[in-house]
């Protein structure tokens, strides 16, 4: 008994001891409250920690203490869950309602409330949005026993004046993709030689989450449910502050706010939070991390111009965002210029500004709650000051697009009416400021290098057609989309249906009506004809399905139309006649069947993970088409007689010479091929296709003018094209444009592929117009030697087969549902594009 016991204290001793490097200062601690370690079965830092089991501990925090409760606020595309731990006095949380209602006056405008002492601060500390960022997390885990176990006078008082949200882990399929690779490539004892696998992790490595989509950039485009789930969480508590922590180079040392200057001329957000805000926390963060040793810096990257950022979309809701950026130990040791970093010392860092997040803003409570009330108010002020008073956008023929829109205005709560002919988003409403962000846009700017996007009119990402007016009549408010665009019911034939093809859900039609061995053809040219549902006009690509062409009888035909309507509300029309009122028959050589596409995608070293993960993403989840990802590494060996479509985003190809030939010979025996921006710079460079890049012509003779070198990266960064949308004019009767009703839409270009112009007149599908620019940076060089006179989109013959070259990447970021729609096309409608000689 006496030797189990001198155990037990061995075991509480040398568990104390690892606590300590971390947070000695916050004893004592409640000995029932189980420590990480104790929990875990291993010290913090000592190996990379599951999603699992992160969220075990807490659950168990919440189990074993009155000071913490844990919610589910949504699960991951794999199932993981996405949990929050809610810490405070256990006064606070059984009175939680009626604080959460006092504190939510603060987003009110037309409130007058006061902070008072008795009313918490709502802080959330949010962790680990890139998966291969992993520091965070343990940080977290450190944080929520201190919060729940500590009885030290100093978090006692943080307890009472604050209610904590802690969000331990915002990416965890992402997360646990990096920890399996981490602990299996750890060493006995450790390696710290950064050549070793262990700190080089492989394609498409754990920073993004399924579908290899970057969620720091999804708070705004709200396309994962990851995200949604926090932006559902976040308007629910409107937080007076957020944290956001990341992970940089192992040569860095540690970020943290101010940073550098606002990119935008003018910034939708209040001077008060980017400067006055940012200060104020800033010396509390300094005096902390000086206390132990570290070292740090500020000011001199990252911006917060992007609003769909951790760290700067609760600067557009009231908040504080605050970014952290902790040098990466990328494993649990590693070799650096200032000696070896460790896992461990990263977690301290990260654990260090947790917990001094919390006291700079416990000391500053009554002013984040004035400045929380005083944002919103601010908004509406300025809206009432503006010419602008709401902007009004028409309903049109593509429903399902306009509903996804609305779904984006509805997700960030703000107001939309709708009107007799469409809709309007009154500027004067709580959400002003995430109102201009959908829909304004900015040619001048105060800085020319971003760390991100410099355009992000969300309007234009779904190629809205929309106007801001001085005057409006209000409509009805929406609330609720399930049933805002109802369409009739497809009524039975016996001879054909055709189905309107101008709508973004056409494409998923077409592919659940094919993997039903559905014969459908597509017309070459509009027509008019007589339907049940009287006479109707069919645009390009209206899709159309004879009845007696089927390899199916015609009730097995009705039933799938039906389904297919039932899930993708679009318009459907039943005809009992070929013969067309005006244009082309139903039997014409114009209307031609569109052949099943076979698709694949390359994926691995060298391929942009975010260009493949969004292509995977759409078929996915809009059109449920399955996708074939092949490894480069399998190539050699792979069989490509089972594909018809081939997809290449950007990437750094280095394929060998029997490679190449055995990809441009299956183009060349009647396939597509389909590249993706620097993709399609490769396939010009590697003379695959007989087209040129835009170019001008230098004067060698020229002589370059000295310059500062510390200007060089400010200098050379302007240069590159980050994120900016351009109008580009359609050829609507082209294949690949078809659903298109406008010449001109809107593209996202954030690459300097600059792609001439075919010679073969009919090749060209899109180019950029003699007015291109829209929104975003770009320099007069750039807009007027390059964009001006070069392509978006290009055709060209292998062969039998062709390449479709996007200059512009029409998926990026799973959110351009303005231009994803040609990519689908290419895909699904490549097949059958005649280039005329």
């Amino acid at each position: 008994m006496l030797k189990k016991l001198l155990v037990v204290v061995l075991l509480c001793t040398s568990t104390l001891s690892a606590q300590d490097y971390f947070y000695k200062k916050f004893h004592p601690f409640n000995s029932e409250i189980p420590s990480p370690e104790a929990f875990l079965g291993y010290g913090i830092g000592e190996h990379h920690t599951r999603h699992d089991l992160i969220v075990a501990y807490l659950q168990k925090l919440a189990e074993v203490s009155d000071r913490a409760t844990l919610t589910e606020y949504g699960k991951t595309h794999e199932g993981r869950k996405l949990v929050m731990l809610t810490v405070s006095t256990p006064e606070n949380l059984q009175n939680i309602d009626v604080l959460k209602e006092k504190h939510l006056e603060f987003t009110m405008p037309e409130s007058n409330s006061k902070a008072t002492p008795d009313l918490p601060i709502f802080i959330n500390l949010a962790y680990n949005v890139h998966g291969n960022e992993p520091s965070s997390s343990e940080a977290a885990l450190l944080t929520a026993y201190t919060f729940v176990a500590s009885n030290n006078p100093e978090i006692i008082n943080y307890l009472k004046n604050a209610v904590l949200f802690i969000d331990p882990t915002i990416n965890p399929d992402g997360r646990d993709r990096h920890t399996q690779y981490a602990n299996a490539y750890q060493g006995n004892p450790l390696v710290a030689d950064p050549q070793d696998a262990e700190h080089n992790e492989y394609w498409p490595r754990g920073r993004t989450n399924h579908y290899w989509f970057d969620l720091n950039r999804d708070w705004l485009l709200a396309i994962n449910p990851e995200s949604r789930g926090k932006l559902n969480w976040y308007h629910e508590w409107y937080p007076n502050v957020v944290t956001d922590f990341h992970e940089m180079g192992s040569q860095s040392s540690y970020f943290f706010e101010p940073m550098k200057d606002n990119g935008s001329l003018d910034p939708i957000m209040p001077k008060k939070n980017y400067e006055d805000l940012n200060n104020l926390f800033a010396g509390y963060y300094a005096k902390s991390l000086d206390s132990i040793g570290s070292l740090y810096f500020t000011k001199e990257v990252f911006d917060g111009t992007y609003p769909g950022y951790g760290s700067s979309y609760p600067d557009l809701q009231g908040g504080l965002g605050l970014l952290f950026e902790q040098a990466s130990s990328r494993g649990h040791k590693q070799t650096t210029a200032f000696g070896e970093i460790t896992f461990p010392f990263t977690i301290r860092n990260q654990y260090t500004s947790s917990i001094t997040t919390v006291k700079a803003a416990v000391e500053n409570k009554e002013l984040m709650y004035d400045y929380q009330l005083e944002f919103f108010k601010s908004g509406i002020a300025k809206a009432e000051k503006s010419k602008i008073k709401a902007y009004s956008f028409k309903t049109g023929t593509d429903k399902n697009r306009i509903k996804a829109f609305l779904d984006k205005l509805l997700i960030h709560r703000i107001k939309v009416e709708q009107t007799e002919d469409g809709f309007v988003v009154p500027t004067k409403q709580a959400q002003y400021r995430m109102v201009q962000t959908m829909f304004e846009t900015y040619d001048k700017y105060r800085d020319s290098v971003y760390y991100d996007a410099s355009a992000w009119s969300v309007a234009n990402f779904f190629n809205i057609d929309y106007k801001a007016i001085g005057t409006y009549k209000p409509g009805k408010p929406v609330s609720d989309l399930k049933n805002i665009f109802p369409v009739t019911p497809i009524n039975q034939s016996n001879y054909a249906y055709v189905i309107d093809y101008d709508d973004y859900n056409a494409v998923a039609v077409l592919n659940f009506l094919q993997q039903k061995e559905i014969t459908v053809s597509s017309a070459f040219k509009p027509f008019t004809i007589a339907t049940a549902n009287g006479n109707k006009t069919f645009n390009y690509g209206s899709l159309v399905i004879p009845v007696a062409a089927q390899k199916k009888d015609s009730n097995y035909l009705y039933k799938a139309l039906q389904q297919a309507q039932e899930e993708y509300n679009v318009p459907m029309y039943a005809v009992n006649s070929g013969f067309s009122l005006k244009g082309v028959d139903l039997g014409s050589g114009y209307i031609s069947p569109i052949k099943k596409p076979k698709a694949a995608l390359l994926i691995g070293d060298g391929v942009s993970s975010y260009e493949a993960g969004e292509v995977w993403h759409l078929l996915d989840t809009r059109v449920h088409m399955p996708i074939s990802k092949l490894p480069i590494r399998n190539l050699a060996r792979i069989d490509f007689s089972k594909y018809n479509v081939l997809v290449m985003v950007s990437g750094r190809y280095q394929l060998d010479q029997k490679t190449t030939e055995k990809i441009k010979s299956w183009v060349a025996q009647g396939n597509t091929l389909i590249t993706i921006a620097n993709a399609s710079k490769w396939i010009i460079d590697q003379k695959w296709v007989k087209e040129e890049l835009t170019k001008i012509e230098k004067d060698t003779a020229d002589i370059t003018i000295r310059k500062p070198y510390v200007d060089a990266r400010e200098n050379l960064g302007k240069n590159s094209v980050g994120g900016a949308i351009f109008k580009v004019d359609l050829d609507t009767t082209h294949p690949i444009a078809f659903g298109y009703t406008n010449e001109q839409i809107p593209v996202y270009k954030n690459n300097s592929v600059w792609l001439k112009p075919s010679k073969n007149a009919y090749a060209t599908v899109a180019k950029y117009t003699k007015d291109p620019h829209i929104d975003g940076f770009i320099t007069e060089e750039n807009l007027n030697n390059f964009l001006k006179p070069s392509a978006s989109i290009i055709i060209s013959k292998i062969g039998g087969g062709k390449v479709i070259m996007f200059a512009d990447n029409p998926n990026f970021r799973g959110s351009w549902y303005g231009t994803n729609r040609l990519f689908l096309n290419a895909l699904f409608l490549g097949n059958q594009v005649n280039i005329p000689e």
